[in-house]
């Protein structure tokens, strides 16, 4: 119908529609597939974190993959030990599950608490999300100090912000939260429930590293860990003079005062031949655990911390089968602090 009748553009018009052609490309959408999913182009990256993939390995055990910014763009995995009934796909009907925390301890991985115990197949855990990221071969569950620079790896930000907003929003987590863990592990899961007001309702640490500035030995021995793989151990914490603060600001017994509201639950042996042990089995490692335990545990009693358990039980070394064993014993408390079996 206008087939015939000619355009004429004046200045002005054509400048009215040079402006809202640039607006129509910038407020185009992207079209669909043009970054392939969980795989952003270089610079694009979202930040937090993001799953980039989903594994199921067995039976209510699912491996997340998830890239962090926090980790500096790095992906590392999260394994779930998924609640009956759970499906995070279902939207409108989903659940948020009572959620308990699972740190590994230093050389260990992920994987380490379905691999080494019987978590998978403990039977009240049946009603529980159970999260066991991964926390690095040495990661000491610390955003590292890099010489005064920060940055990454910023493990607690990934695993108290980034991954915790990400599966209470995608993945079925809820906000009733309790974290236990081994050896490295026991001090994080210290340090966050202490570190993180009202983040988690109970904590427990099996042969954690409870007071790393107890004496020179211990921070000989946690340096000695910081040194791993070739790392400069002065980029977790810094120097335990120099930089003392931060050093304080991430040993539980310096941090007791903020732990004495929750249950609190400690355990560890004394590094002699234990009953679980082989024959001639000693670690010095554990009697020095054993020394800073009792000291937080003497520190939280003096702050008036009302509900800590503890069960130093002599001999034992630094071993799965007793980290196992405690777990066991701690999940009556845990799953009362969740309200799971009441």
């Amino acid at each position: 119908m206008f087939a015939n009748v000619p355009t004429v553009l004046t200045p002005l018009r054509a400048r009215l529609l040079l402006v809202l052609a640039v607006l129509l490309a910038v407020l185009a959408p992207t079209a669909p597939g043009a970054v392939a999913a969980g795989k952003p182009e270089t610079g694009t990256a979202r930040p937090g974190a993001e799953v980039v993939a989903v594994t199921r390995v067995a039976d209510r055990q699912v491996d997340l993959s998830v890239r962090s910014t926090a980790l500096g763009g790095r992906t590392v995995d999260v394994r779930l030990l998924t609640p009956d009934g759970w499906d995070p796909n279902d939207r409108r009907h989903r659940q948020h599950w009572p959620t308990l925390w699972l740190l590994h301890g230093c050389c260990g991985d992920y994987t380490s608490w379905t691999s080494m115990t019987d978590v998978a197949e403990t039977d009240s855990l049946r009603d529980v999300l159970v999260v066991m990221p991964e926390a690095g071969w040495n990661g000491w569950y610390s955003d590292w100090w890099n010489h005064g620079q920060g940055g990454a790896p910023a493990w607690e930000t990934f695993h108290t912000k980034e991954l915790r907003h990400l599966l209470e929003r995608d993945w079925g987590a809820g906000s009733n939260r309790v974290v236990a863990g081994l050896s490295m592990g026991g001090q994080g899961a210290l340090l966050y429930a202490a570190r993180h007001p009202g983040m988690f309702k109970a904590t427990a640490a099996f042969s954690g590293s409870a007071h790393p500035l107890l004496n020179e030995e211990s921070i000989d021995r946690i340096m000695g860990f910081f040194a791993g793989q070739g790392n400069d151990p002065l980029r977790v914490w810094g120097d335990p003079v120099a930089q003392r603060r931060i050093w304080q600001a991430h040993d539980p017994f310096h941090l007791a005062k903020r732990l004495r509201s929750i249950p609190v639950y400690l355990s560890c042996g004394d590094g002699t031949t234990g009953p679980l042990d082989p024959p001639g089995a000693t670690s010095a490692l554990e009697a020095d655990f054993n020394r800073q335990n009792h000291a937080l545990a003497a520190e939280l009693e003096r702050v008036g911390a009302r509900h800590v358990t503890t069960n130093f039980y002599g001999p034992g070394t630094h071993g799965w089968a007793y980290w196992e064993r405690e777990l066991h014993a701690s999940l009556p408390m845990l799953l009362g602090a969740l309200g799971v079996g009441d």
